[in-house]
């Protein structure tokens, strides 16, 4: 028979085998200033000799442009875009910022925003989905540790970027929303891309979910434009929202002018055209967030 001591020997070599570990790692990470999850598996790959692990870091850090993110990564960063990618039943809206308009413009921006958002939907995809409308919004720590097709991290293509590009980036926040059989999702940016293909970017993004027996791409479309261009707060319910002469009736989706006939409201339009919103997210580069855990340095521009 096994003795209580040998299990308490081996709970204990665990306990301190862990304790070791994680010593280690927060000394690697105080005298580097790299990431939990690079400092992580710089030991993992140096089997946890730090003075080979930090100099593993170092040589990295040239390579994957970490330097030149760490020395940047005090600079804010007021400009950007958001990025918006739907796969039938799936969408993700992502805001990513960097110092400036011209680099918001820029083709390598864009490629890292592609990345980006198409790494959100295919993570977004994974999660089970038990209601009818799904939607998961990721901070940006989790954001950054993702990996992308090619078994990068989002941070690992974000540094590479910023060593490209000589500015400061950062993922600010993203959101995943799904919809079940039955519901119809849709998505746009604006300004509208000339020749949209998806992904899209823009400084606005909406993702809205349509209940309709088919589907109605152009309605969708016009009602996310609606979105983007009237700022509804929510949707609304006739059977609890009744309209009045105040200013929040401004604010509810439904008794809103459409956007692009106002002789009808939403409410009127959905009626003839027999849909119904069941709901929708809205993205504006640089809007201030009551989620205070997406936010970095942007909040403080302006």
């Amino acid at each position: 028979m096994i003795s209580r001591q040998f299990f308490r020997s081996i709970h204990t070599s665990y306990v301190l085998c862990y304790t070791s570990k994680k010593t280690l790692l927060s000394k690697l990470r105080k005298k580097t200033g790299y990431t939990f999850i690079n400092c992580k598996k710089a030991l993992e790959t140096n089997d946890n000799n730090l003075e080979k692990a930090e100099q593993w870091l170092k040589e990295q850090a040239q390579a994957q442009g970490w330097d030149k993110a760490m020395k940047l990564q005090s600079r804010l960063t007021c400009q950007g875009l958001i990025a918006m990618v739907k796969n039938d039943n799936y969408g993700a809206l992502v805001e990513i910022n960097c110092e400036t308009d011209f680099v918001a413009r820029n083709k390598k921006f864009h490629d890292l925003a592609e990345i980006i958002v198409s790494t959100v939907l295919k993570h977004g995809m994974t999660i089970e989905q038990n209601s009818l409308i799904n939607k998961t919004m990721l901070h940006r720590e989790s954001i950054n540790e993702l990996c992308a097709s090619d078994g990068k991290s989002l941070a690992d293509h974000s540094a590479l970027t910023i060593g490209s590009v000589g500015e400061n980036i950062n993922i600010r926040r993203a959101l995943f929303m799904s919809v079940q059989p039955g519901v119809h999702l849709y998505g746009c940016t604006h300004p509208t891309p000339v020749n949209p293909v998806p992904p899209s970017f823009g400084r606005y993004g909406a993702l809205i979910a349509l209940k309709s027996e088919e589907r109605k791409e152009i309605l969708g479309l016009q009602l996310c434009q609606h979105v983007i261009g009237m700022n509804p707060v929510k949707v609304g319910d006739p059977r609890v929202d009744f309209p009045a002469e105040n200013i929040d009736d401004e604010l509810v989706m439904l008794y809103q002018e459409f956007l692009l006939d106002p002789s009808v409201s939403v409410q009127q339009l959905l009626q003839n055209e027999q849909v119904e919103i069941l709901d929708f997210v809205r993205f504006e580069m640089g809007e201030i967030v009551e989620d205070r855990q997406t936010l970095d340095s942007v909040e403080t521009c302006g």
